[in-house]
């Protein structure tokens, strides 16, 4: 049967069957909080929730899994950060291609007074362009934030030329829409920081994301509450995971997470067969692509225009005469379609999973040339 579900930046469809199976027997079977006590199903559900961090760590090419704490999602992670660390007088720089989970709370430090921030320099398709960023830098510059993949469309940035160019500024990463689909090393590029969430690309269940932290002393923790450790003190403990984990952490989400983790996915399409199908796409005279400059820099994602429909109604005729699901708008993003010329109006999204199959991509096309592209 074709998948027509093309909205995985917004959340992934179809997850592992793992998921489903690891959630279930936990909810049946244990149920064990984290931490909290020394008897048979609490040792199980620690397991699990440390092994769970030690995949993540690995998958985000780190040595430090007691370095990545829980959250709620990327989200909860940028706020824990930018409210965490000392921004005053601050100066920072960020992509062109933001989402609001940068974007909201930056606009709240700026409203606060003492934060200011610029752009990176950067290309027609919103790439960082390395070679001028010594002329933003700033003596009060403090942090350099960068979405590593586009959810508008789909631009890889190149983070570890950028990491080198910030010298000693601390570079944060948002992961969400590229762990899970691209390769990721935050020891190799020296990040500091990554937000992540488990929902898409790692393809496990919404509620349960993280953030990486390579120098946790720098963030002050804004949650305080029990840990299951040191609680003869009011204080939260000095050590990690702990100071930042306050509260029974989702236990249920991280086994959801644990199987997709543990599962092994075989690609239904190759990299050249989505790249056919953007170069197809892009040829449509009825249709407007915003993709990467360059097959390097692209991820799966990418969106589309009309040339006579906006793009809800692209949407719903997508979805009413072919059954393709997209998501049309603005996407949480209005900086990266403003930076790409489609603000106020948006776009139509597509974004791929490994589950989709050249057989998919092929209904994909049709589809858009079904509702007037051709």
């Amino acid at each position: 049967m074709p998948n027509h579900y093309f909205d995985n930046a917004a959340t992934s469809f179809p997850k592992p069957p793992a998921v489903a199976e690891s959630i279930s027997r936990y909810l049946r079977e244990c149920s064990g909080t984290y931490g909290r006590g020394a008897y048979p199903r609490i040792i199980e559900a620690s397991g699990v929730v440390e092994e769970t961090r030690e995949l993540l760590a690995a998958r985000m090419g780190t040595g430090n899994p007691e370095n990545v704490i829980f959250t709620r999602n990327a989200t909860e992670s940028i706020n824990i950060l930018l409210f965490g660390l000392d921004l005053a007088g601050a100066h920072i720089l960020i992509s062109p291609l933001e989402h609001n989970a940068v974007m909201r709370p930056l606009a709240e430090l700026v409203r606060d007074g003492g934060v200011s921030y610029d752009l990176l320099p950067h290309f027609a398709d919103g790439r960082i362009d390395v070679s001028r960023i010594g002329t933003v830098l700033r003596p009060e510059t403090k942090l350099v934030i960068v979405n590593h993949q586009s959810n508008v469309n789909g631009v890889i940035q190149p983070i570890g030329a950028l990491r080198a160019a910030a010298g000693s500024i601390p570079v944060m990463l948002d992961l969400s829409q590229s762990l899970g689909h691209l390769p990721v090393n935050l020891d190799g590029w020296n990040v500091d920081f990554a937000a992540f969430t488990g929902h898409k690309g790692l393809l496990g269940p919404t509620g349960i994301g993280g953030l990486f932290m390579r120098h946790p002393e720098t963030v002050r923790s804004r949650i305080f509450g029990g840990t299951g450790s040191n609680s003869e003190s009011f204080d939260m403990p000095e050590f990690l995971p702990d100071r930042f984990e306050a509260g029974t952490p989702n236990v249920t989400g991280i086994y959801g997470l644990h199987g997709a983790l543990v599962s092994e996915m075989v690609p239904g399409h190759t990299e050249k067969e989505f790249l056919d199908l953007v170069d197809a796409v892009e040829q449509l005279p009825g249709c407007t692509m915003l993709r990467a400059a360059e097959d390097a820099s692209q991820g799966p994602v990418f969106s589309i225009t009309h040339a006579s429909i906006d793009c809800g109604t692209f949407a719903r005729l997508l979805q009413e005469q072919s059954g393709i699901e997209t998501r049309s708008g603005l996407h949480c993003a209005p900086l990266a379609h403003t930076t790409l010329g489609t603000f106020p109006d948006g776009t139509v999204r597509i974004s791929v999973s490994l589950y989709h199959t050249g057989e998919d991509f092929n209904c994909l096309y049709n589809a858009l040339a079904s509702v007037g592209c051709d």
